[in-house]
């Protein structure tokens, strides 16, 4: 899905870009060009030997470095909810590309809701850490979410939403915000 959120021939920055998959898909499949940033060495290992341009970086380091306008996409998959500074990342995410696309697990689930309810942190398929293994520093639900992006003027061209399962919701307004497991945004800068 995130693939398919990119125009073919783009250049794209891919943060938390793990082995290096999606690059190495659009860059074959899309004709795209781009950069991949990780901070974990074995997965910046492995995406060296998919033949992906990676850089063994912190993100928000490196996207201080990046000029504006530089690229025409930039992918934040699943990599949100571990920043430091989610709000300063958003913000150089805009300066950096026209089009943003993040991925995120879904705090405010119902079965999460009902865990903590319990007494207990949620662990599940979208969220599979215990809470004191976790990479996770931000719990943001997707209704949250949205209201951060319009505080930072960032325009949700698309939304997506998704069970635990990867079933597809087709359902809007703020009932994702209770049945999905995670959700990708398609944003843009406002102005």
């Amino acid at each position: 899905l995130v693939a398919d959120q990119i125009f073919a021939s783009s250049r794209v920055l891919d943060l938390g870009c793990g082995t290096g998959t999606l690059l190495e898909h659009l860059i074959e499949e899309r004709g795209c060009s781009g950069t991949g940033v990780e901070i974990d060495p074995d997965a910046v290992l492995a995406a060296i030997r998919r033949g992906v341009p990676v850089l063994e970086r912190d993100i928000e380091d490196v996207l201080v470095d990046v000029a504006d306008d530089s690229y025409d996409t930039v992918v934040l998959s699943r990599t949100l909810q571990t920043m430091l500074r989610p709000e300063f990342v958003l913000k150089q995410m805009a300066r950096v590309a026209e089009r943003m696309i993040v991925s995120v697990p879904n705090f405010g689930y119902y079965p999460n809701r009902l865990r903590l309810l319990a007494g207990r942190m949620p662990v599940s398929r979208e969220i599979p850490y215990a809470w004191y293994d976790t990479p996770n520093l931000r719990f943001t639900t997707l209704a949250d979410l949205e209201d951060l992006f319009a505080r930072l003027e960032l325009g949700v061209d698309r939304r997506f939403t998704y069970t635990q399962r990867g079933r597809r919701l087709r359902i809007y307004g703020r009932l994702p915000n209770l049945l999905a497991g995670a959700a990708v945004y398609v944003l843009r800068p406002r102005s």
